[in-house]
C-alpha cells in the first residue's frame, strides 16, 4: 500500500544523545480516509525503512537530516506492505 509519511518530534533531543522519541502519521497516499498515528523514536523508524521499503539511500538521509535539524519530516508515496502496516497496528481491509 502507498502511504504518506509524517513525523513530529515528541520531545527535544540533545546534539550527539541518539534516538528520540517521534510521532509517525500515515496516510493513504490516494487520498482515502485512514490517518494513524504511532508512537515511535527515531532509531526505530529509520531502521523500519531502510528494511522494509526500497526508498534509496539518499531519499532516506534527507528524511533522518529533516528529522533531526526541522523537527519534522515526510516522506510521500512510500510504499509499505500490509504485513509492516498490520505490524504497527495500521489495520488494513
Amino acid at each position: 500500500m502507498r502511504v504518506n509519511l509524517i513525523t513530529q518530534v515528541l520531545s527535544p533531543s540533545q546534539p550527539g544523545r541518539g534516538s528520540f522519541p517521534v510521532s509517525l502519521t500515515i496516510r493513504p497516499a490516494c487520498g482515502l480516509p485512514g490517518e494513524f498515528q504511532f508512537p515511535t523514536d527515531s532509531d526505530s523508524l529509520l531502521r523500519m525503512l531502510h528494511r522494509q521499503t526500497d526508498l534509496p539511500t539518499p531519499v532516506l538521509e534527507q528524511f533522518e537530516g529533516s528529522l533531526h535539524e526541522r523537527r519534522s519530516a515526510k516522506l510521500l508515496g512510500v510504499e509499505l506492505s500490509d504485513q509492516v502496516l498490520t505490524k504497527i497496528g495500521y489495520f488494513i481491509d
